[in-house]
């Protein structure tokens, strides 16, 4: 988790309607990715910097592969590195 010290802390709402351009046996695997370039994008760090916590995964598979909500509520931590932490508020 949160072991350095963190710089800056954003709430955001990240939309996942992408997922529906996908195929249906992949959506939740698409979710993760439009989070981690949401993230990207919003907060400027590169996209293999962002580190997604494991209950944000549990969140999007809990109602299976297929159907995915539409958008999803995450908490963003950038650390001093230059790193970022993607985790359930």
């Amino acid at each position: 988790m949160v072991e350095n010290e963190y710089s800056s802390e954003i709430i955001m709402n990240v939309p996942l309607r992408g997922t529906r351009n996908s195929s249906v046996a992949r959506r939740a695997d698409t979710a993760l990715d439009i989070i981690r370039e949401y993230v990207s994008r919003n907060a400027k760090i590169e996209s293999s910097k962002i580190w997604i916590d494991s209950r944000v995964n549990e969140e999007l598979w809990k109602r299976g592969r297929k159907k995915v909500q539409s958008k999803v509520t995450v908490k963003i931590i950038k650390l001093q590195d230059g790193t970022a932490e993607v985790l359930l508020p």
